[in-house]
């Protein structure tokens, strides 16, 4: 089942002499479950090519699809709560609300729906994170480790079509950036979760089943392993 589809996306910022083309008739297909690597320099397009499909950002031509819907058809409000219900976003910096529990941080996305939480569906995530023993705490009586964790949980709780994550190892050391890719894994493969990692660490993309390297906005290769 394809949960992304992405055609002929083109994102231009300025005019003139100051255009700048940072996605190139871009054309990607994820299906559901698949772990994809999207890597490239600094520059190559992946911040941009992230927000548009994060909602945050609109394409200048072409379209974006995420489990049926054309994210092109959504005025800002509906954009911002697809984005919540439907594609978790994992940053480098986490994100959380410093002055809510772990807990909170984590069932937030829900709480903004007034949704009841599937507790079930919540002590699966936080166990198999290892953040249990961690939710009435503060995220700032985290190490860095525990606090992307919980990210992770965060975006995970409503049980996205997508996953980005946005250079989620970028602000760890070796130890924990390998912990937090293991963790991706695991739930791509205990939960089929459908993961788009933007990189720029070549060991963290050899995690992915497929990677997908892209250049001054175009795609250069796409490739599967194993």
């Amino acid at each position: 089942m394809e949960i992304l589809k992405c055609q002929g996306l083109r994102k231009v910022y300025g005019s003139g002499e100051n255009q700048v083309t940072a996605i190139d008739h871009m054309d990607l297909s994820v299906q559901k479950g698949e772990f994809v690597a999207i890597v490239g320099a600094s520059g190559s397009g992946k911040s941009t090519l992230l927000h548009i499909l994060g909602s945050v950002d609109k394409p200048s031509e072409g379209k974006v699809i995420i489990e049926g819907t054309d994210l092109s058809t959504l005025n800002p409000t509906r954009a911002a709560i697809f984005r919540r219900r439907k594609v978790g976003v994992i940053y480098q910096f986490y994100n959380l609300i410093p002055t809510l529990t772990i807990r909170k941080n984590i069932l937030m996305p829900l709480l903004l729906d007034k949704k009841k939480p599937d507790m079930e569906h919540f002590e699966q995530i936080v166990s198999s994170l290892g953040i249990g023993d961690r939710l009435e705490a503060l995220p700032g009586q985290l190490s860095g480790g525990q606090q992307q964790r919980a990210a992770i949980a965060r975006s995970l709780i409503y049980r996205p079509a997508l996953l980005l994550a946005d250079e989620p190892t970028g602000n760890l050391d070796r130890k924990n950036s390998k912990e937090i890719i293991d963790l991706l894994k695991l739930s791509n493969r205990n939960l089929n979760q459908t993961i788009l990692l933007i990189t720029h660490d070549e060991k963290a993309a050899l995690a992915a089943d497929r990677i997908v390297t892209i250049e001054d906005g175009r795609i250069l290769s796409d490739e599967k392993r194993g």
